[in-house]
């Protein structure tokens, strides 16, 4: 298992010296590696690179985002997906080809202040991300607690194999749908298990960067101590890693589509 490198670091500071190959929110330097944002850095044999500490959403097409529906124009709607740039869901994805804005009403559909999650079909930097609600399992979410972390934190709180999430869910009694973008939904049987859940999913947004936070949030929620004892010996074995910002995928469509793990492959 080759050593991964840790150390915190601000911009401006030298992450490596030598022959690395620089791969995310850092720029070589003559022989110096430096970094551009707050975070922990990682090196390794394949290059170095700082994971940010906190930072705003940048979509990707194909990202699972929840948004709040802002408001509505003839054509489409306004939402807000805890990003720089405002995305629009066209009314066609919901009335089909034949919508008229003259005979159809948006407002029975979607209104301001509801909830969807979605995927970001389009979005190529030159114009807003357009969502789709067509795929299995995305659309309007009719109840639940509603919380954003920082999109840097969302693979830690799914975790290798969706490990955390899943133990929070079942501790808890609750579903909790993620998206990529940082803004969350718990859904929970009753109110004790909700605000546990959402307390456990603050904890692992504050204390991401630390190691055996799975085994925190299990004693936290109550878990067996024979599933604490064999999540540590796991954590020493798979020398598990803190934190990860490459793609990921909500709890709720991992389910259906297989689990993908933290890279974004199944």
């Amino acid at each position: 298992m080759q050593e991964v490198k840790r150390k915190y670091v601000i911009p401006g500071d030298i992450v490596a010296e030598g022959n690395f190959k620089p791969l995310g929110n850092v720029f070589r330097n003559g022989n110096s590696i430096v970094a551009t944002r707050i975070g922990i850095t990682e090196s390794n044999k394949d290059g170095t690179k700082v994971i940010p500490l906190s930072g705003i959403y940048f979509p990707r097409v194909n990202d699972i985002v929840i948004g709040k529906i802002l408001d509505h124009s003839s054509l489409s709607w306004s939402v807000d997906i805890n990003s720089c740039f405002s995305a629009h869901l066209p009314a066609q994805d919901i009335f089909g080809r034949d919508f008229s804005p003259a005979h159809d009403d948006m407002g029975s559909q979607l209104s301001s202040g509801d909830v969807i999650v979605a995927r970001i079909a389009i979005f190529d930097r030159t114009r807003d991300p357009i969502l789709t609600i067509q795929d299995k399992d995305l659309g309007k979410i009719p109840t639940g607690e509603l919380l954003k972390i920082s999109a840097t934190r969302v693979p830690r709180l799914i975790g290798k194999r969706g490990s955390m999430i899943q133990t929070i869910e079942q501790a808890t009694s609750t579903r909790v749908t993620i998206g990529q973008n940082g803004i969350i939904v718990v859904s929970g049987k009753d109110k004790e298990g909700t605000n546990l859940a959402l307390n456990a999913i603050h904890i692992v947004e504050a204390e991401a960067h630390t190691s055996n936070l799975t085994q925190r949030i299990k004693q936290l929620l109550n878990v067996p101590e024979s599933d604490i004892e064999n999540d540590t010996q796991n954590n020493h074995e798979m020398n598990e890693t803190p934190m990860n910002d490459d793609k990921v995928i909500s709890n709720d469509i991992g389910k259906e589509m297989g689990m993908m793990n933290s890279d974004g492959t199944k």
